[in-house]
This record gives C-alpha cells, sequence and structure tokens, in this order.
C-alpha cells in the first residue's frame, strides 16, 4: 500500500471529473481497460454535488433475509472510526432479495459522516435520499432507492467485496461522480491529477479543432 496522499494531492483530484480520471489511470497501463470501475447498474444519487474521493471502508450486507442474525453495525462504525480520511462506506449485498434490499438511511448516514465518511457505495438499496441531500457533502452511489429497511444487518467488516463487478478493498483509493465510480490504484495514485490535467489539455486542443473545422484524420482517433 502506497503512502496516504497528501491534502494537495486529494484536493487536486477532486477537482476533476471521474471520467477525466478513469482517461488518466489509462495512461499508467497498471490494469486491463475493462477493470476498476462500476457498471451503469450503480447510479450517482445526487448529481450535483462535487466528486467524491475517499478510503473505501468495506463490509457485506443483508437486508432481506427475515430473521438473521449480524454482527452488528458498531463493528462498521469502529473500523470506519480508525480508518483514513476522507472514507467511503462500501457496502456489498448478500441476501437473497437485492432489488428490494436497503442498507442504509438518515441515520446511518449522519453516522458516517460523523465518522469521517464522505459517501457510500452499495450495489443494494438506499433510502431518505432527501434528508441525506439536506446534510450535505454526503453522497449515495446506490442501484436504487427503497422505501423499507427491511431487516438490516451487517454481515462482516474489513472482507475484500465486489460491487458491480468492481473489486474493492479496505483503503483502495475510490472516486466517483455522476458518472459514476472508479478506482485509483496504488500504483498511479499520486500522478493521477497531474496526468488528468494533460489530458484536459489535449482534448481542449481536440474542441478547438473540431470547433474550427481544423480537424485531421491522419493523427490519432478522436474518441470520447
Amino acid at each position: 500500500m502506497v503512502a496516504r496522499l497528501s491534502y494537495e494531492q486529494l484536493s487536486a483530484l477532486r477537482r476533476i471529473d471521474s471520467p477525466t480520471i478513469s482517461n488518466a489511470i489509462e495512461t499508467f497501463n497498471v490494469r486491463p481497460r475493462v477493470a476498476g470501475y462500476v457498471g451503469y447498474d450503480i447510479r450517482c444519487m445526487f448529481p450535483d454535488l462535487p466528486p467524491t474521493l475517499g478510503y473505501a471502508v468495506t463490509c457485506t450486507v443483508d437486508s432481506t433475509t427475515e430473521g438473521r442474525e449480524g454482527i452488528g453495525f458498531n463493528k462498521l462504525y469502529e473500523l470506519l472510526k480508525d480508518a483514513p480520511k476522507p472514507a467511503i462506506v462500501v457496502m456489498q449485498d448478500v441476501g437473497p432479495d437485492r432489488v428490494r434490499s436497503c442498507h442504509a438511511g438518515e441515520v446511518m448516514a449522519t453516522t458516517m459522516k460523523h465518522l469521517g465518511a464522505v459517501g457510500i457505495l452499495t450495489d443494494g438499496g438506499l433510502r431518505d435520499a432527501r434528508e441525506v441531500h439536506a446534510m450535505g457533502g454526503f453522497q449515495f452511489f446506490c442501484a436504487g432507492l427503497v422505501v423499507s429497511h427491511g431487516n438490516p444487518i451487517c454481515v462482516s467488516v474489513g472482507d475484500e467485496v465486489t460491487i458491480s463487478g468492481m473489486r474493492v478493498r479496505c483503503g483502495d483509493l475510490l472516486h466517483g461522480d455522476i458518472n459514476g465510480v472508479v478506482h485509483i490504484p496504488d500504483e498511479c495514485a499520486d500522478k493521477v491529477a497531474e496526468a488528468a490535467y494533460r489530458i484536459w489539455a489535449r482534448e481542449e486542443e481536440t474542441m478547438r479543432q473540431i470547433a474550427g473545422s481544423q480537424i485531421s484524420f491522419s493523427g490519432s482517433e478522436i474518441k470520447h
């Protein structure tokens, strides 16, 4: 695990949109291009908020098994309290009915924010969207919203989890916005912002050429 990024490095990453972060990561060739990000089954609930950046705190959860007992959410809060900040709580659903699952709402989100979290990422459901949005500075990335919490339990904390095909370990650096969530690899985390700014500069030049009808198809292929 690389050293935690400085305040200045984290601030630089927060100023960049997630697709540009993803493009920047590709330049380091540290993983396949189809790895390290969630699919479109994970939605950003508060798209008006700026990009969310934080170190993962992982757990597995179940809210759709009637009568099931777990280890208690205090175990998760203890892990979150001692985790690097800012943190993103990553909750993998392991119940039998994911589309009806609900793993957090206003009370849990408020508790997590008090302990240094800036958002939740889950492949299940969340609720109390209006109230959590009003808190400010806390993002929901989830499969959707569900009205009832069912029987919410925490099954395990600190394990590697998988959210929409993206493997996440405790301490992984995650970046997300309206477009989705991407994992910033340790190998290049301290260089991604600089690479992203270079990409912005190239894209600005490409857009200038398009606007001026000066497109040349003899060089690099134009992609989104």
